[in-house]
């Protein structure tokens, strides 16, 4: 995907007046905010850890040459792209520089389309840098992003939809397998509104209730209501009055009860069983359900006018196998919740765990995994994890096929450079003699997964 230019600064130092209007021009006609400078320090001034745009520098000019640049704009930020333009003679030079930073070069003279597509994937390793930055901020600060966690594209939108409707009050069916987290979502739309200053997030799983004590546990009861009754209770709608209901397994629940929730929801007022008194609630409903409401609705099994009333607005929560990616992160941050719980010391993985994890199909999604993370921690001997999986329960799914070759390896990749990152404390050069990549490569690849080094920089 071709990133959009339009509005990226690119700061261009040439000391010769005819190289710098030209390009300049060219980058402005390409869609840049292209800026020229004829002696480094004005645009050096410019540069900050926030800077969203490119450096591009000659490497011979008077006063202060192209490696000397280099190193005042790493020195504000070590993951500003900056890339050199040279002579022939200067290759050699633009080689060095390139594994002390710098981003790429370009060898005069040289065709402006050739600078432009450099550029092009210059922003968008940038744009990445500052999106992951500013993500670990708001985790920092306990954003969304330590609650659903993961670098995917799914579960980036799913937090970006996520947060959209939590400013809202609008009722929300969550869509999801077993295990991926439906709850958790329905907690992060109630902690992330308003509503979460005004009443209680009140969970009920409508599978687990006799269909017997249905009304009763969410309408409530007066005294006398039935055998056993003997004293006033507030059902679960009214205790979550301005507050958030969550309703999961809603497919589970009676048609008789359906009847009388739709009812609700439309007048905004409940009665008690035994009761004639209305009570009025202020409530937010979030349903969730692992099966299509529709298909039920049109077999006579769900009410379609309840659907719809459920249905306002919709998440989709992916399976865990559709985010291979996150997989890894996933089961460090468990591992490391269960070791401090335990208080062990959390264990490495070796690449055979790794390509276990990689190869297994989740049936059970997060909640498997997580539990997994549990067993790691806690189990003896040098079973490895492939070992763990293969301890199945009873009735468990058979093994799945290991997915794609390539989805393996892209992930495995990525986790070779966070290990290397980890191990050498965000230290470029020293991963890059570590793994023995280019630095362009290594750049390349650290974008390309979403790896900014700061995050693996020792705090102090």
């Amino acid at each position: 995907m071709k990133t959009d230019p339009l509005a990226t600064p690119v700061l261009f130092i040439d000391d010769e007046l005819a190289m710098r209007v030209s390009v300049t021009q060219w980058l402005q006609l390409a869609g840049f905010a292209a800026q020229g400078f004829e002696t480094p320090q004005p645009a050096l001034d410019l540069l900050s850890p926030d800077f969203p745009g490119v450096l591009v520098t000659d490497v011979r000019m008077p006063r202060m040459d192209g490696m000397a640049v280099l190193e005042r704009a790493l020195e504000r930020d070590a993951d500003l792209p900056v890339i050199l333009v040279t002579g022939h003679g200067d290759v050699a030079l633009a080689v060095e520089a390139m594994r002390r930073g710098a981003y790429d070069f370009i060898e005069k003279p040289f065709e402006p389309d050739n600078l432009v597509a450099v550029l092009r994937r210059a922003v968008e390793k940038r744009r990445l840098v500052l999106e992951n930055r500013g993500l670990r901020r708001r985790a920092a600060g306990g954003g969304i992003e330590t609650r659903l966690i993961g670098t995917s594209p799914a579960i980036a939108e799913l937090r970006r939809d996520l947060i959209d409707l939590a400013a809202t009050s609008a009722s929300v069916l969550i869509h999801g397998e077993t295990g991926t987290g439906k709850e958790l979502v329905a907690r992060c739309l109630h902690d992330f509104g308003s509503r979460a200053q005004k009443g209680a997030f009140v969970a009920v799983n409508c599978g687990a209730i006799p269909d017997s004590m249905a009304e009763s546990e969410l309408f409530g009861h007066e005294p006398g209501a039935f055998t056993g009754a003997t004293q006033r209770r507030a059902g679960k709608l009214e205790h979550s009055s301005g507050g958030t209901l969550f309703l999961d397994e809603i497919e589970s629940m009676p048609l008789a009860i359906q009847v009388k929730l739709l009812r609700a929801l439309q007048e905004r007022t409940i009665e008690r069983l035994g009761s004639n008194k209305q009570v009025a609630v202020d409530l937010r409903l979030v349903a969730a359900t692992k099966i299509d409401l529709l298909d039920l609705s049109e077999e006579g099994r769900f009410r379609a006018d309840l659907y719809y009333r459920l249905n306002v607005a919709e998440l989709h929560i992916p399976p865990l196998r559709a985010r291979a990616e996150d997989i890894p992160l996933l089961f460090d941050y468990f591992t490391a919740e269960f070791a401090a719980r335990h208080n062990r010391e959390p264990r490495p993985l070796e690449p055979a765990d790794f390509d276990a994890l990689l190869a297994h199909d989740w049936p059970g999604n997060v909640r498997e995994l997580r539990n997994l993370a549990e067993r790691h921690v806690l189990s003896v001997g040098r079973s490895g994890i492939a070992g763990l999986l293969r301890r199945r329960p009873v009735g468990g799914e058979a093994a799945t096929p290991p997915r794609a070759l390539a989805d393996q390896v892209d992930a495995f990749e990525k986790r070779a450079i966070e290990q290397a990152l980890e191990r050498c404390k965000g230290d470029i050069k020293a991963v890059i003699d570590l793994l023995d990549i280019p630095r362009r490569t290594l750049n390349e690849k650290m974008a390309r997964h979403g790896l900014d080094r700061t995050r693996f920089l020792p705090r102090g």
